[in-house]
C-alpha cells in the first residue's frame, strides 16, 4: 500500500508540476501510435494491393496471349491447307473461311486475309483479279517499283465488307513495318505480328492496329518457295477489349505498347488518365512472335484504406478523451492541492487568532481604560460622557467584526486601518492622518495588517502619541509595485520611547507572526521621538484566493 500511495503521490506531482505538458503529451503519444498503426496497415494494404496489381497484371497478359495464339493457331490451320492448291480462286477461299467456323476467341480480329506473291510480269493479271472482285482500287497500289522483286498485295479479305474492301490491292510489302513483320515470320515459318501500324481499311482515320501474317509455301524445283500469306488484321483497341472479356480489368487501368512504354508506341488503352505517380505493374506480352509490354495501374488514388480511416477516427477519438481525462485530474489534483493549502492557511490563521484573543483579553480593559480617559478629557457633562464612551466601545466592536468579516472578500487598506483606530479618532487633542491609494488586500493579508495596527494602536493609546494631547499619528500607504504596497506608521508628539524595555508580545507578533504571514520582513523602530513601523504586504490577484470565497459561499447561501 506505501508503494501504491508513492506511486500516486509522484503521478499527483507530475499532474502539478506540468498541468498542460501531461494532457499534450497525453495526447500526442496517442496520437503518435495512432500514426504508427496507420503506416503500418497502409504498408501492409500497399503490399496486398501490388500483389493484386501484377496478379492482375499477369492474368490480362496471359489473356492477351490466348487471343493471339487462338488467331495463330487458325493462320496456322489456314497456312497448312493453302500450300496444298495451286491457285486461290475467291469462291474457294470464301468457303475455306467459312469452313473454319470461327469461334469466340478469334474476337478482336477485323478477319482473315490472303495475299499473294505477285511478280512484276503479273502485275496486269492481278489488275484484272481486283476489277473482277469489286475493289475500290483499280489496281495494285502503290505501283510496283522497277527494283522490287514482287508485291504482296491484298488480294481477300473476308468479311467481305465495304470497309474491308478498302485494304484490296494494297502492296503490304511496300510499308516498312509489315514487310519487317513478312520478312520474319518468312524467316522463322511462324505467324509473326507487326508493330503498331494504321490499318489500310482504316482510310483516314488514325487508330492504331497491327497484322498477324503467316507464311504458305509451295514445293519448288530448288526446294519450297514462298506463295503468299495468309493473315489477320487487329484493331488494337478492339484487341485488348476482346482479351479483357476473359480476364476482367476491374479497378486496374490497362495499356498495351508495341515496345518500351511511350506515346508513339501505345496500341491500347482503357483509360486516358496518367500513369505517372501510380502504383504500375508492366508485363512482357508476345503477340506472334513479337514482344510488347502490357503496363496495368491503378486507376485511382485510393488515399487511406476504410481500415486505417477508422484507425485514425478511433486514435484521434481516444486520444481526445485521454487528453480531456488527464486534463480533468489534473485541475482536480490543483483543486486538491489548493484545498489543502487553504485548510494550512486557515489552521495557521486560527492558531494566530488564538493566541491573539489570549492576548485581546488581557488588552480589553486597558482598551477600555484608555477609551475613558480619552473621552473623559474631552467630555464636560455626564451625557457627553456616556455618549463619547459609548461610541468608542461600539467602533472597537466594529474593528473586531471587520477583521472576522474580511476573511471572506478582499479589504481595502484604508477600511483595515480606519477599523482600528476608529475609537482614537474622534479626540481633538490629538491628530490622525491617513494618506494613501485605492489598494485592496487578500483576506489573510488584510487580517494580519489588522493585527499589527491593532497592537500599534493599542500601543500608541497606552504608551504613544495616541496617549497624550498633542499626538501626532501619520500612517501613510503607496505601491511599491504592482504586487507590493508598503505602510508606514509613524508616531510623533507622544511620550519619549523608553529605550530599555521588556520585549512583549505584541512585538512577538508583529515581528515574526505578522511577517511570517506577509512573508516580508517588519521595520519596527522604537525611536525616542516615536515609534516607527513599517510593514510590506502583497497585493495578490483575486485568482490566487479564489478558492476561499468559493467555498465560502455555499455557506452563506445556506445561513441566509
Amino acid at each position: 500500500m506505501e508503494q501504491q500511495g508513492g506511486r500516486r503521490s509522484r503521478t499527483k506531482r507530475w499532474l502539478m508540476r506540468y498541468p498542460r505538458a501531461m494532457p499534450l503529451g497525453i495526447f500526442l503519444l496517442i496520437a503518435g501510435i495512432t500514426v504508427l498503426s496507420i503506416f503500418a496497415i497502409e504498408r501492409g494494404e500497399n503490399e496486398r494491393q501490388a500483389a493484386q496489381l501484377h496478379a492482375r497484371a499477369t492474368a490480362i497478359a496471359s489473356a492477351l496471349e490466348r487471343r493471339a495464339n487462338a488467331s495463330s493457331a487458325y493462320l496456322r490451320a489456314g497456312a497448312a491447307l493453302l500450300s496444298t492448291v495451286d491457285e486461290v480462286p475467291p469462291d474457294d477461299f470464301r468457303r475455306f473461311v467459312s469452313e473454319l467456323r470461327l469461334d469466340s476467341d478469334y474476337r478482336g480480329a477485323e478477319g482473315i486475309g490472303w495475299a499473294r506473291i505477285v511478280t512484276p510480269t503479273e502485275v496486269e493479271e492481278f489488275n484484272q483479279l481486283l476489277v473482277d472482285e469489286g475493289a475500290m482500287a483499280d489496281g495494285l497500289y502503290p505501283p510496283l517499283d522497277s527494283g522490287e522483286p514482287y508485291a504482296v498485295p491484298v488480294t481477300f479479305l473476308e468479311p467481305d465488307t465495304q470497309r474491308n474492301r478498302r485494304a484490296l490491292g494494297f502492296d503490304m510489302y511496300s510499308s516498312p513495318e509489315r514487310r519487317a513483320a513478312m520478312d520474319e515470320a518468312e524467316r522463322t515459318s511462324r505467324p509473326t505480328a507487326t508493330d503498331a501500324i494504321v490499318l489500310q481499311q482504316e482510310g483516314d482515320g488514325t487508330a492504331p492496329g497491327f497484322l498477324i501474317y503467316m507464311p504458305v509455301f509451295e514445293p519448288g524445283p530448288g526446294g519450297r518457295a514462298l506463295k503468299g500469306f495468309i493473315y489477320s488484321p487487329f484493331n488494337a483497341e478492339d484487341f485488348l477489349q476482346s482479351a479483357l472479356e476473359l480476364e476482367d480489368a476491374g479497378n486496374y487501368g490497362v495499356r498495351l505498347y508495341d515496345a518500351e512504354a511511350g506515346d508513339g508506341t501505345l496500341l491500347a488503352a482503357t483509360f486516358d488518365g496518367e500513369m505517372e505517380n501510380r502504383d504500375t505493374a508492366v508485363k512482357t506480352v508476345t503477340i506472334a512472335n513479337n514482344p510488347w509490354n502490357l503496363a496495368v495501374s491503378m486507376v485511382e488514388n485510393p488515399g487511406l484504406s476504410g481500415l486505417s480511416m477508422a484507425t485514425l477516427i478511433f486514435g484521434l477519438l481516444v486520444a481526445s478523451l485521454l487528453m480531456l481525462l488527464v486534463r480533468m485530474l489534473t485541475q482536480q489534483a490543483q483543486e486538491d492541492e489548493s484545498a489543502l493549502a487553504w485548510f494550512e492557511e486557515q489552521a495557521s490563521i486560527r492558531n494566530s487568532l488564538t493566541r491573539e484573543l489570549n492576548h485581546r483579553v488581557k488588552n480589553t480593559l486597558a482598551n477600555v481604560l484608555s477609551i475613558i480617559a480619552l473621552t473623559r478629557r474631552r467630555a464636560d457633562n455626564v451625557d457627553d460622557f456616556a455618549d463619547g464612551l459609548d461610541g468608542r466601545i461600539r467602533a472597537l466592536s466594529a474593528t473586531h467584526d471587520l477583521l472576522t468579516q474580511s476573511d471572506w472578500g478582499s479589504t481595502p487598506v484604508k477600511a483595515v486601518i480606519d477599523a482600528e483606530l476608529l475609537p482614537y479618532a474622534q479626540g481633538d487633542d490629538h491628530s490622525v492622518e491617513l494618506v494613501g491609494p485605492e489598494v485592496e488586500l487578500a483576506p489573510n493579508d488584510a487580517l494580519s495588517l489588522g493585527l499589527a495596527v491593532h497592537e500599534l494602536a493599542t500601543n500608541a493609546a497606552k504608551y504613544g502619541a495616541l496617549s497624550q494631547p498633542g499626538g501626532k499619528l501619520s500612517v501613510r500607504w503607496q505601491l511599491i509595485t504592482e504586487d507590493l504596497v508598503r505602510v508606514e506608521w509613524l508616531e510623533r508628539g507622544g511620550p519619549p520611547v523608553a529605550q530599555e524595555r521588556s520585549r512583549g508580545f505584541g512585538t512577538d507578533l508583529i515581528e515574526r507572526i505578522v511577517a511570517h504571514e506577509l512573508r516580508h520582513p517588519v521595520e519596527l523602530d522604537f525611536d525616542p521621538a516615536g515609534v516607527r513601523c513599517v510593514l510590506l504586504i502583497p497585493v495578490r490577484r483575486p485568482s490566487e484566493f479564489m478558492i476561499r470565497a468559493a467555498r465560502k459561499a455555499p455557506q452563506n447561501d445556506a445561513d441566509s
